[in-house]
């Protein structure tokens, strides 16, 4: 038997015979093959034994160089510190890596300070409402009008649902539950789009969600949904997460971190979703305020919302939370209004009758709204300030808020000035 002739590709056509064809084809890939081989090995490269001597000696200069590190120094861990500056701007940066200076893993809560803060919560907290609470009370408000149609109220759940879409977002459920990396169900971006979102919610159970998944959640409803549905997933859904993930680990996942964070991409909507209900609720721990507080202190927020967060803020029943906040949005420098400058005033003031020993919590959001704002109040809230330094005291803080505000140049001082140079030149 003769051997087969090889075809050149240009020749493989309609007319060669199908079996010339397949051998063509083969051996065109086996030389190829063989091409690549050839090119890998030709390549490869031996390292000589001068170029292996300098590796060996830079290996060991860098092994020295680590040894000389003290313990305490290779395993310290940078904690967070609710005094950083304002050095990211963008509250809706896609960081999804752990920056050097925002570890939030250990962080030191001085016991001192945290009894303090105790001794100011309420004695009687308001209970947080979340997605579940929510869905019971409609399903009992449902099966009250519907007694006689319906026996078991788990009927109600999703008595509106299509049951295989049900089925689906059981199956979205258990996905999220597992989720650590990667795409997330398709089925699942598309209920911010629904008008029953809480009800699916429901389905996919929030509080067995990985922390990653909640993550990626925050980032779908916060830039699909408006703002005031977006504030009803932030205190119904993630707020609870976070509080319950500080108090039983005392420290914050990495993923919840940034889910906050992505929170801000809605301003608004994380002041009356998060931060207000967290203070209004009467019980936010030290820790919980120091986390929740660097959140704001890191990102840029609009200084309309930050207003009217301080607003709310002074005119709350006193926890030791809320200096926390004051000092962080204070420290933001705003150009504010009168009217806030006033009402801030206003919180300190409240204080002149206080025979409680109050927090240094308390003396250091002063110190800092006298250091940043002492020019915008007026002389007579400047001398009912140092008034109330006699009734409220701290060793080593109030003598620097005196200094402050006696060398305050007070709003009204510098209107009368001005009017008199304006009179002048006329």
């Amino acid at each position: 038997m003769g051997k087969a002739k090889k075809l050149k590709p240009s020749q493989v056509g309609r007319n060669v015979p199908l079996a010339d064809q397949i051998e063509s084809l083969d051996s065109l890939k086996i030389k190829n093959r063989i091409k690549e081989k050839n090119r890998h090995e030709e390549d490869e490269e031996f390292v000589n034994s001068d170029l292996s001597k300098k590796i060996l000696r830079a290996a060991r200069k860098q092994q020295a160089e680590v040894s000389d590190i003290t313990p305490s120094s290779s395993k310290s861990i940078t904690k967070l510190s609710i005094n950083e500056s304002n050095s990211d701007k963008d509250g809706d940066s896609d960081d999804d890596t752990l920056e050097p200076d925002t570890y939030y893993d250990n962080i030191e809560i001085n016991e001192e300070d945290e009894r303090a803060i105790e001794m100011f919560m309420s004695a009687r907290p308001e209970k947080m409402r979340t997605l579940a609470d929510i869905i019971k009370d409609k399903i009992t408000d449902k099966h009250t009008e519907l007694q006689s149609q319906f026996s078991d109220v788990e009927t109600l759940k999703l008595q509106n649902i299509d049951p295989r879409i049900k089925t689906m977002y059981q199956g979205v459920r258990d996905v999220l539950q597992k989720y650590r990396s990667g795409k997330l169900p398709k089925a699942f971006k598309m209920t911010p789009h629904l008008q029953n979102w809480e009800q699916i919610l429901y389905i996919t159970e929030p509080s067995t969600w990985s922390a990653a998944a909640m993550y990626q959640a925050t980032r779908i409803f916060a830039s699909n949904l408006k703002e005031k549905m977006a504030q009803r997933f932030y205190n119904l859904v993630l707020l609870p997460r976070v509080r319950d993930d500080v108090a039983e680990y005392k420290r914050l996942n990495f993923h919840l971190y940034q889910a906050l964070r992505k929170a801000l991409f809605k301003p608004g909507a994380f002041m009356k979703g998060i931060l207000l209900p967290l203070l209004e609720a009467g019980d936010c721990t030290l820790r919980e305020a120091i986390i929740i507080g660097s959140v704001v202190a890191r990102n840029s927020v609009p200084v309309l919302h930050s207003s009217a967060a301080m607003l709310k803020i002074a005119e709350m029943d006193y926890t030791g939370a809320n200096s926390i906040f004051l000092r962080i949005l204070l420290d933001k420098k705003y150009a504010l209004p009168y009217r806030v400058v006033d009402s801030v005033v206003f919180h300190f003031l409240r204080f002149h009758n206080d025979h409680r020993t109050l927090p240094v919590l308390w003396h250091q959001s002063l110190l800092t709204f006298v250091q940043r704002y002492k020019a915008d109040i007026s002389t007579e809230q400047r001398d009912a300030l140092l008034e109330l330094l006699k009734k409220q005291s701290h060793p080593t803080i109030t003598h620097e808020i005196r200094r402050e505000l006696q060398a305050a140049k007070c709003r009204d001082i510098e209107v009368n000035e001005i009017t008199q140079n304006f009179m002048v030149v006329e």
